[in-house]
């Protein structure tokens, strides 16, 4: 680490030197997710990248963000090929083990938080087709974020404005994949308006791996005053029996990538396959409406947020022992109906203080969600794969309150940066199933997470900082449901805690380079970890001590001619600092590559008319058990190629784009499910895959 420290300080220094006076232009990447306020994230002493609407539409049907975010550094971003279990999204290590949807990173869309309480969020809430830009925050200022924020991922749709539009995209591709779009739009005085609606459908690459989706955003836009907004979004998703294909052991991944897990306990010739014989599947009714008001009065500024909606969930897994199962057993069909709410207010101030300018941002932030929770068998007699008898029956409460206060002082090259937060996170259980006796109870977390951060300017091409702060990750809901193999609530989950360094630095080498560098360490105590996984259920448990060292690196470049690059480095050392039971210190954390890699080079016509680009997406090795002795999942390193025709007619804009991912074609475990206690770790990536796509914009 001395050597690859050493280059990290040097190479932006004597850039630096070197390198006349940058374009502001350059500079003004701006960002609202650090500081809840409009900030240029060259002058922020924390990692942050902003991944913008050319990206995320880059010869895209603009399905999964994980497309869009492979190109952020520290950022690990899986799409399993399963639309069941929604994408695996880890910051830093932060999330790895997550067995569906996101943990340890923190999501939200136009405010509105796509997270729980409890800290378990949802990707596929976000509505790409009318995103503007991602902001992805890592490091210590993510955690002033509260609970489960080892990162921030914060998507920004486009507000409406000019002259009513609409707009139609089709795309089509491998295996069965197609999207239709439809949205339009417009801006009329002082109200605005954007509705969007898609649906998605394929037959999957891997085997029982089918999927519709079906999505719908609207936003609403009201000037109030020459200084006020008031925003109304709201936005559905619906997936009906989106098939789960489960993961796969080694030998069967190394038989046939496509294929699913052979039942061994099936009675019929041939045997069928896990999820064909429990027609594994998971529906999803989500909906949701936030608002949005802020005014400024003078050099200050008031920000409210409210929001609500419901999800409700009925999913089918596979269980090889359902007779064997004990009393305890909640049944293998999950059924629970969630309704959740909360908000968000703050109100900044800009003061002068001792030749310098003082920021202040006092917030208080408060979100609840309500399941009612219920589990049935998966069998009636010998048939599976449908409801049977209730199991499970209760009421789940989560609730978080957090004030918080961020404070950031400019003084000349100097810029310092401090913040506080206390949150109170809260389960509460109403166990109504009583004859397995009374899971019923509650637990209470509570932490303060407070931050320091400094920025210096060494010169008007070059920013060094340093920050630290303290963070949390209590149990999500799913992780107390289980205790040990078979038991039932977890109330003895401990949060684990940490400790964050961040040291950075952001270079602007001549007009037409940007380096983005950072070197951190987060040491966590009371680690969760996965005690055992079979069948669809996890149960965790609190762990020694974890450290994690690494390196980030970016690298934007304009070539000249048309031409630009882009590169994204990750180093990244995650271990085990102390043993427990079965793991030595210093085995590697599951689910955590060593190595990740983006990188893109790209050509653009200079009237815009055509571009083109290639593209390498590399990772290291992943290891899938705490224990480290089962295979990990290879290493890989793939190439995708894209072209894209943009034409203008008038009032018409046109587009056609055609995408290979995988030119070479090669075989690759894409994500794994760490600790699956029957060795189904592995979730296979597709091979060559492609996508054709248009769009017919028409402004009136």
């Amino acid at each position: 680490m001395n050597a690859v420290a050493a280059l990290f300080v040097a190479t932006p220094l004597a850039a630096a030197a070197a390198a006349p006076d940058a374009p502001e232009a350059q500079l003004n990447v701006v960002v609202v997710s650090a500081t809840r306020a409009e900030h240029t994230s060259f002058d922020l002493p924390a990692a942050i990248d902003v991944v913008d609407a050319d990206r995320i539409g880059a010869a895209q049907p603009r399905v999964n963000a994980s497309e869009a975010l492979a190109a952020v550094p520290g950022l690990t971003v899986q799409n399993r090929q399963n639309y069941a279990q929604d994408l695996q999204i880890s910051s830093r290590g932060f999330g790895a083990r997550s067995a569906f949807g996101v943990r340890g990173v923190r999501l939200a869309a136009d405010g509105v938080p796509a997270t729980m309480p409890d800290g378990q969020g949802q990707a596929a809430t976000f509505d790409l087709d009318m995103a503007e830009r991602i902001e992805v925050l890592r490091g210590p200022l993510s955690t002033l974020y509260g609970n489960h924020a080892g990162g921030v991922i914060q998507l920004f749709t486009r507000d409406p404005q000019g002259a009513p539009f609409v707009e139609t995209n089709v795309a089509g591709g491998s295996d069965g994949m197609r999207k239709t779009d439809v949205n339009a739009g417009g801006k009329q005085g002082s109200f605005g308006w954007l509705l969007d609606g898609s649906r998605f459908e394929t037959d999957g690459y891997r085997a029982h791996s089918a999927a519709t989706r079906d999505q719908a955003y609207a936003k609403l836009t009201f000037d109030t005053s020459s200084t006020g907004k008031l925003t109304v979004t709201a936005g559905g998703l619906r997936q009906d029996d989106t098939q789960d294909p489960l993961g796969v052991t080694w030998t069967t991944f190394q038989r046939d990538p496509r294929a699913g897990e052979i039942d061994a306990t099936d009675t019929q010739t041939p045997k069928r396959t896990l999820a064909d014989r429990y027609d594994t599947h998971k529906s999803i009714h989500h909906q949701q409406i936030g608002l949005a008001w802020d005014e400024k009065f003078g050099t200050d500024r008031l920000h409210l947020t409210v929001y609500g909606g419901n999800r409700r969930v009925i999913q089918y897994q596979a269980f090889s022992k359902a007779f064997q199962a004990p009393a305890s057993h909640s049944g293998g069909v999950v059924d629970f109906d969630r309704d959740f709410y909360g908000f968000d207010a703050n109100w900044l101030m800009v003061r002068p203080l001792a030749d310098g300018t003082l920021r202040t941002t006092v917030g208080l932030e408060a979100g609840k969600s309500n399941d009612a929770r219920k589990g049935y068998e998966n069998y009636v007699g010998t048939t599976f794969g449908v409801k049977g008898r209730l199991r499970r029956d209760e009421d789940d409460d989560v609730r978080d309150v957090a004030p918080y206060l961020q404070l950031e002082w400019e003084r000349g090259a100097w810029v310092f940066t401090g913040g506080l937060r206390h949150s109170r996170v809260s389960f509460d259980v109403a166990d109504h199933y009583l004859s397995n006796g009374n899971d019923g109870g509650s637990v209470d977390y509570r932490h303060t997470t407070p931050l320091l951060g400094a920025l210096y300017k060494v010169t008007p091409i070059l920013n060094v900082y340093v920050s630290a702060a303290r963070g949390f990750e209590t149990p999500t809901l799913n992780e107390v449901f289980y205790a040990g193999t078979g038991g039932g609530f977890n109330y003895h989950l401990g949060a684990a805690t940490s400790t964050q360094l961040e040291t950075g630095a952001k270079a602007l080498i001549g007009p037409d380079v940007r380096v983005n560098a950072a070197l951190f360490q987060v040491r966590t105590h009371d680690e969760l970890v996965v005690d055992s996984a079979s069948g669809g259920r996890t149960s965790y448990r609190n762990a020694s001590a974890t450290l994690r060292q690494g390196l980030e690196l970016s690298l934007d470049a304009d070539l000249h001619a048309g031409f630009s690059a882009r590169v994204a480095a990750t180093l990244l050392r995650a271990i085990y600092d102390e043993a427990f039971t079965g793991v030595a210190q210093g085995n590697r954390l599951p689910g955590v590559p060593r190595t990740n890699l983006f990188g893109e080079l790209a050509w653009k016509a200079s009237d815009g008319w055509l571009q083109a680009a290639l593209e390498t997406v590399a990772s290291g090795n992943v290891y899938p058990d705490d224990a480290n002795a089962a295979m990990p999942a290879p290493g890989y390193a793939i190439v995708n190629a894209r072209v894209q025709a943009n034409q203008a007619l008038g009032g018409w804009r046109l587009r056609e784009y055609a995408r290979v991912n995988n030119v070479f074609d090669r075989t690759y475990v894409g994500s794994v499910i760490v600790g699956d206690s029957n060795k189904r770790y592995y979730e296979p990536a597709p091979g060559r895959n492609w996508v054709l796509g248009a769009s017919v914009h028409y402004q009136f």
